[in-house]
């Protein structure tokens, strides 16, 4: 079937298939919502993989020095560890965080007038790394043998789960899209049966006067095709909507938010249409094979 003839279509043919009725709506619904929520789970999957990397760039750029030490030897022992630092090739700056700083961290659990001075917390560093990265087991070593109260994190304990768990969740998204399409494809065709089914009596009327059973099945694949069609890119447009609306990202909200689409990501969804015209296009070339046939 040509891309012409499914647009342009056959007066004649159309007439098979009845412009309204159950079917007409059951197709509609169906490849409106399953588009709707194709949106929403392109979205996760986009916000899913740019999260990951995200997290996965901060965090192997950045490491933390603790230092535990007595009060009377921190300083010293902070001295040292930032002349080690400076020396070690891969270090790209280092920042000495601040009590004020500290107590800013600590305030969420234990409140703003957290007396930090007189508690025994440790000195933090912070540590970026260059281009090449330094050598973490090497760096570590070195800390251990002439700063004792010096402890190197240089985060992969939380860099890896978190970003394991971003991609996993990508990974469930393309599942659901998967599972979305298979869903649409099974409701098309359970409307095209229908369709067909309901319509026999004209079907063998046309086969009387010699019409073929291509003629007939035409005219069904691009009535459910166009229908999809349709519905698909209502729904898409709602989807589309519902996350433009969605809030924007922010350090307050952390991972809830920033969960649309962002620069041409927001294309991706008008693929949304055409594919699921496509899979009506199939879904319902097979069901009117295998209907026509039995009604032979």
């Amino acid at each position: 079937m040509s891309a012409r003839n499914l647009i342009l279509g056959d007066a004649q043919a159309d007439r098979v298939v009845p412009p309204s009725g159950f079917t007409a709506q059951l197709t509609l619904f169906v490849a409106g919502a399953m588009a709707f929520l194709t949106v929403f789970a392109l979205a996760l999957s986009v916000a899913s993989g740019r999260l990951a990397d995200r997290w996965a760039d901060e965090l192997a750029g950045a490491a933390t020095l603790r230092i535990n030490a007595p009060a009377d030897q921190r300083q010293a022992q902070t001295d040292a560890a930032l002349t080690i630092l400076r020396q070690t090739p891969g270090v790209a700056d280092v920042r000495v965080i601040t009590s004020e700083e500290q107590a800013a961290m600590l305030s969420p659990w234990f409140g703003a007038d957290l007396p930090i001075d007189s508690l025994p917390v440790p000195q933090l560093v912070e540590i970026l790394a260059g281009n090449p990265a330094y050598d973490a087991t090497g760096l570590r070593l070195r800390l251990q043998a002439e700063v004792p109260g010096a402890v190197l994190d240089d985060h992969t304990r939380w860099r890896e789960p978190l970003v394991d768990a971003a991609r996993a969740l990508r990974r469930l998204a393309v599942v659901s899209i998967l599972l979305i399409g298979g869903a649409t494809a099974a409701m098309i065709t359970l409307a095209a049966n229908a369709a067909l089914a309901a319509n026999s009596q004209v079907i063998e009327v046309l086969r009387l006067v010699g019409a073929l059973d291509t003629y007939i099945a035409h005219a069904f694949i691009r009535r459910f095709t166009l229908r999809a069609l349709l519905g698909a890119a209502v729904g898409v447009i709602c989807g589309m909507l519902g996350v433009f609306f969605l809030p924007a990202a922010s350090e307050e909200g952390g991972f809830l938010t920033g969960l649309g689409f962002s620069g041409l990501s927001w294309l991706l969804p008008l693929a949304i249409p055409p594919l699921g015209a496509l899979v009506a296009f199939f879904a319902t070339t097979r069901a009117a094979k295998k209907r026509l046939g039995a009604l032979t």
